[in-house]
């Protein structure tokens, strides 16, 4: 589950020396120019200095630690949506700690259920959760990011990186030296607090990161505390290194999740059907290191251990209502019995006029560890400069998942007080219920790659990647989640890297890779027993896996103007992905919040990024523009809640309909301004095209609106130990929606009859925070 090592994608495009490169002036900050991302950060980078074209042959982005401190939020999404140009972020849980990013149309996610697309790596160990491949970005302290790299489509990277992989470089006491305290505050109740330090003594280096973070959200019971740790024990000696690292979090949330259009028309703050909360865990040690064998060999290792642990409160209506006789419960009909956990059907003690509804517990324990090893070798064949790997790695993951279902009555704020009475096996077929489910996840890659200078402009990069993954499940209950699936794929990768002139490179690739459906999809598969989605698995049909086949090519340049007008920097690149059995979250249009994940044939992403930097003295400006065009290739029927949907519940997808919450256009636009040596000022522009609502596949209703914001960032440094900063987001107090689906308006109240339901953004937001350096 996890790339073998951080310096496995050197070989798909490592900086070979005097190869593919020209000597320019690097931007500061967002240098769109970047090397390959295994490079080490004092090779240069965005904001680093470096002096050379990147020779992946792919447009990768690197990110610094300033530009991440620039956006002065404990939300590492923050960053992401600000200078990647093909990353948006969705809030599908209605809180901003736990947004949904998306690259090039695909997603990493904290939202169970969602099919996921991206690899997530933390110092090259693969954090994605194990049951349903969900990212949790509240997990990963701000402070001791050293940097990140956003990767396209590569096999390196192993399962799942679909869209690309990010790797998140974190920082040690070799790297880092000193203490940092930042203390900041502003709207909404948020106060946050960081504390960093790193030290080397001798061969030892040490380093410690702790953040801690609330806020009161700005819809009602969306409340958040973060509190979370990483440190690192390093020791170095004659060229090999040896890392111990530990991460740590314990974090809660109050989600809101969207709500009716109307709900929110009458109040911003407003949420539907709670209660929703969420409280994560995680621990995890990592043990590293980088050995030189030879002037020409290295050999990297690595292993971990990782413990994840989740409880989630998730309120919503319920198919459970009373029988023809009203003495008794029935699900979903006035015939079919709603039974307790004992299995006899539930009697009917509720009030006459009570409206009912359901709280649903779900549980995730998972331990997951991994070990691997990669063989390097830089040495020259034949006078030409060429680097060759090895690689090897294997992780195995064990999942306990529970839920329950209590039944309860709803107020009209739209809130649900429990009964104390819980449902048992209930449905026709049984589709809700008590869960106690058993899955192993275990992964296992092998590759070979090579890059190889043929002359000094030219870089040719070739390898492949074996992914092996075998996933069992267990029901503890007997029902019919037990089964065992095994997933094979070899994944290719083929590209150049040419450098046209001194000031322009142009690169071509082609690359695969897979994904293995998640132990969450393959129990809840069936469409004949849809689930209440990420909450309870009812049947085990197989799933296909998805493989995802990326063409891509590009040029990119970096010049010194004349006349002393400065430096620029530029990209520009197409890209071109078909997804193969891809993968979808259905709805069941008769049961509101019930669902199942399906293969859904081929599916196409494909698009144009640009970008641009612009420094002269002390002003910079960056600017850029993607355009993705996502479809799908087949012509299929699909199960949906769209108001469009037959008396069947179904819509018919045509080959080139346009797939849901993918915006077509987005463009980012920032400039910064050192006043002097003491005072920057800043400002940035995002702009997002309108999208599809999900569950409207057949696009025949109208679209989630286009938005833009605006926000502000700046800085005085009082002395060079101690700088004041603050910023403002959504400057112009716009009122619009990251997330878009449908509901069911005959539920509950029966109290609107637009069926939208969205998740509103943030209003106008101010902080303000104080950096103490020692």
């Amino acid at each position: 589950m996890r790339l073998a090592t951080l310096s496995l994608a050197a070989s798909l495009g490592v900086a070979l020396s005097g190869a593919a490169r020209a000597e320019v002036v690097a931007l500061p900050d967002i240098n769109i120019v970047v090397e390959n991302p295994a490079t080490p950060p004092s090779v240069g980078g965005l904001g680093g200095g470096g002096n050379f074209f990147d020779s992946a042959p792919s447009n990768n982005t690197r990110i610094d630690a300033a530009t991440i401190a620039r956006t002065a939020s404990p939300d590492v999404a923050d960053t992401l949506k600000r200078v990647v140009p093909s990353v948006d972020i969705q809030e599908t849980s209605g809180n901003s700690f736990q947004p949904d990013v998306v690259f090039r149309g695909f997603v990493s996610s904290p939202i169970s259920g969602t099919p996921q697309g991206l690899a997530v790596y933390q110092n090259g160990v693969r954090i994605n959760e194990s049951f349903g491949d969900t990212m949790n970005w509240d997990m990963i302290p701000t402070f001791a990011i050293a940097g990140m790299d956003m990767i396209t489509n590569n096999p390196a990277f192993g399962l799942n990186a679909l869209g690309g992989a990010l790797n998140i470089r974190m920082k040690d006491g070799f790297t880092f030296s000193g203490g940092k305290l930042d203390v900041s505050g502003g709207s909404f109740g948020r106060i946050q607090a960081g504390l960093e330090y790193g030290e080397q003594s001798g061969n030892f280096a040490l380093y410690g990161a702790l953040e801690a973070a609330h806020d009161n959200g700005f819809r009602d019971f969306g409340s958040s505390t973060i509190r979370r740790f990483y440190g690192d024990l390093g020791y170095r000696i004659e060229g090999n290194e040896i890392h111990l690292s530990l991460g740590l979090a314990d974090n809660l949330f109050g989600a809101s999740g969207p709500a009716p259009i109307q709900l929110l028309q009458e109040d911003w703050s407003n949420v539907y059907t709670t209660p929703q909360s969420a409280h994560n865990e995680m621990g995890m040690v990592t043990l590293s290191g980088k050995f030189q064998l030879s002037p020409s060999w290295s050999l990297n290792g690595s292993t971990y251990v990782r413990r994840y642990v989740q409880s989630a409160t998730d309120g919503n209506p319920t198919n459970v209502q009373p029988c023809a006789n009203s003495s008794l419960l029935c699900f979903n009909d006035n015939v079919t019995p709603a039974n307790g956990l004992n299995g006899q059907q539930l009697p009917n003690n509720f009030p006459a006029n009570a409206v009912l509804g359901e709280i649903d517990r779900t549980g995730i324990l998972t331990t997951s560890a991994g070990a691997s090893v990669q063989l390097s070798d830089n040495e020259k064949w034949f006078g030409h400069t060429n680097t060759l790997s090895f690689g090897a790695s294997f992780d195995y993951g064990t999942t306990t998942f529970g839920a329950s279902a209590e039944l309860g009555t709803v107020s009209p704020n739209y809130v649900i007080a429990g009964s104390g009475i819980y449902l048992g096996p209930s449905g026709n077929p049984v589709s809700d219920g008590p869960v106690d489910v058993h899955s192993i996840n275990r992964y296992f890659g092998v590759n070979a790659l090579d890059a190889f200078e043929i002359s000094d402009k030219l870089v040719v990069t070739g390898g492949a990647r074996l992914n092996v993954a075998s996933i069992s499940l267990e029901d503890e209950l007997g029902g019919g989640v037990t089964g065992n699936d095994l997933y094979v794929h070899v994944n290719p990768i083929i590209g150049l890297t040419y450098q046209i002139t001194p000031a322009l490179q142009g690169y071509a690739s082609f690359a695969q890779s897979n994904r293995a459906p998640t132990p969450l999809e393959l129990g809840c598969a069936n469409p004949q027993q849809p689930c209440i989605l990420a909450t309870f698995l009812v049947s085990d049909p197989p799933l296909k896996q998805v493989v995802a086949s990326t063409a891509e090519a590009g040029l990119r340049g970096q010049n010194d103007l004349p006349e002393d007008w400065g430096s620029l920097g530029w990209k520009l690149g197409v890209f071109h992905t078909v997804s193969t059995n891809d993968i979808m979250n259905i709805p069941d249009p008769f049961q509101q919040g019930f669902g199942y994940f399906a293969n859904v044939g081929d599916t196409l992403r494909e698009g144009v990024e640009a970008q641009i930097n612009y420094k002269k003295g002390p002003v910079t400006v960056h600017a850029s523009y993607a355009y993705i065009n996502a479809t799908f290739l087949d012509a299929i029927t699909l199960a949906s809640n769209s108001p469009s949907a037959d008396a069947n519940g179904l819509i018919y997808v045509r080959p080139g309909d346009q797939i849901p919450l993918i915006p077509r256009n987005r463009a980012k636009l920032g400039a910064d301004w050192d006043i002097d040596a003491k005072t920057r000022v800043g400002a940035d522009l995002l702009f997002t095209g309108p999208e599809r609502f999900q569950g409207d596949s057949s696009n025949q209703q109208p679209l989630l609106p286009a938005y833009f914001t605006v926000s502000l960032n700046g800085s005085y440094k009082i002395t060079n130990e101690v700088e004041f900063y603050g910023r403002v987001e959504n400057l112009l107090n716009r009122r619009y929606y990251t997330y878009g689906t449908y509901f069911d308006t005959q539920q509950l109240f029966q109290a609107f009859n637009n069926p939208q339901s969205v998740s509103p953004a943030q209003p106008l937001s101010v902080y303000a925070g104080l950096r103490v350096k020692f």
